[in-house]
């Protein structure tokens, strides 16, 4: 199959023109198409993760859908500017550590069917590595496809 991209401003007007039928497909973020599934409002294929998804199990993963290691993840962090003072980091690691290990945010990301890192990965230098590593992942493919920012 053949597909078309097609750039928009962001996720919600895709998702929009999904659950309008103006498009027939799209990648989106498991915590903003899950509510439109489990609704029944539109049909999730697969998910780009290794594993099934604890709050969906029906939905196959990607490897089992057929495009095996098409493994994408969405993840988010915390950055401050060069030079903050590591003082300041920490305290700010601290409150996140913190936040990240209160059972009614962990309930909440849960059934939002976001991973929280273990708690020897919620570091500066865990971001870091991590960072570095999907960057060795995905610029390769990026160069190679030749995108460029519009």
């Amino acid at each position: 199959m053949k597909l078309n991209y097609i750039p928009y401003r962001g996720a919600a007007p895709a998702l929009q023109d999904l659950l309008s039928g103006n498009i027939d497909f799209m990648f989106d973020h498991v915590a903003n198409a899950l509510p439109h599934v489990k609704a029944g409002k539109i049909k999730a294929y697969a998910v780009t993760a290794p594993t099934r998804l604890s709050q969906m199990p029906d939905i196959p993963t990607v490897d089992e859908a057929g495009l095996p290691n098409l493994h994408v993840s969405i993840w988010f962090g915390l950055w401050a500017p060069k030079g903050t003072p590591k003082a300041a980091i920490a305290k700010l690691n601290s409150a996140v550590k913190d936040a990240l290990a209160d059972p009614a945010v962990r309930k909440t990301l849960d059934e939002l069917a976001q991973v929280i890192p273990p708690v020897d990965k919620q570091s500066p230098e865990a971001l870091a590595a991590h960072q570095k590593a999907e960057i060795e992942k995905w610029w390769p493919i990026v160069k190679a496809a030749n995108i460029k920012i519009d």
